[in-house]
């Protein structure tokens, strides 16, 4: 046992018994790994055939979407502006039918006021005896005619002044205060 070709043998055998083994437990994978190979390239010339399609069938959707929303945006713009007009109407109108009622209501009291002029008895004429009297005004004092002078007269800032606060003493106080 000490030979060293025997050992060297012996170990070829065991490295090709191993290999042998490995080989035998690897077909099953490299088959299934054949087989997913295959798949994918079928995955593959379905999509390159399948997917340009149906991308360009989306962006013209999108592109479709996209006018579609500045057709919508459009119509909602022009709608704003007919309801914008309506109302400018219903606006006009009403005033015009205020007008109209002011005019009518000015025609009736006018008709109303002509008729009760035409169809009342005319007035007799009054004698001298019946005017009213007229007033005698007494004769004014020294103090009112002075008042009513122009120059003697305050204008009305200095009777509603400023000046004069609620806190502050003011000066016909002070007067009224000195008579005491």
């Amino acid at each position: 046992m000490t030979d060293p070709l025997f050992w060297l043998g012996l170990s070829i055998l065991l490295v090709a018994a191993s290999l042998t083994a490995v080989l035998v437990a690897a077909i099953p994978a490299l088959q299934e790994l054949a087989r997913a190979a295959r798949s994918a390239e079928k995955l593959f010339d379905t999509l390159s055939r399948e997917l340009p399609p149906t991308l360009n069938a989306i962006r013209t959707t999108g592109i479709e979407i996209t006018d579609l929303t500045d057709d919508v945006s459009e119509g909602v713009k022009s709608a704003a502006q007919v309801v914008k007009q309506v109302d400018q109407s219903l606006d006009s109108a009403r005033k015009q039918a205020q007008n109209i009622q002011v005019g009518t209501h000015s025609i009736f009291v006018g008709v109303k006021t002509a008729w009760k002029t035409f169809t009342r008895p005319k007035p007799s004429r009054r004698s001298s005896l019946e005017r009213l009297p007229i007033p005698e005004k007494k004769p004014l004092n020294l103090r009112d005619r002075e008042a009513l002078k122009p120059e003697n007269r305050r204008s009305k800032s200095e009777i509603y002044s400023n000046n004069d606060g609620y806190g502050e003493n003011s000066d016909w106080e002070k007067s009224f205060d000195d008579q005491e």
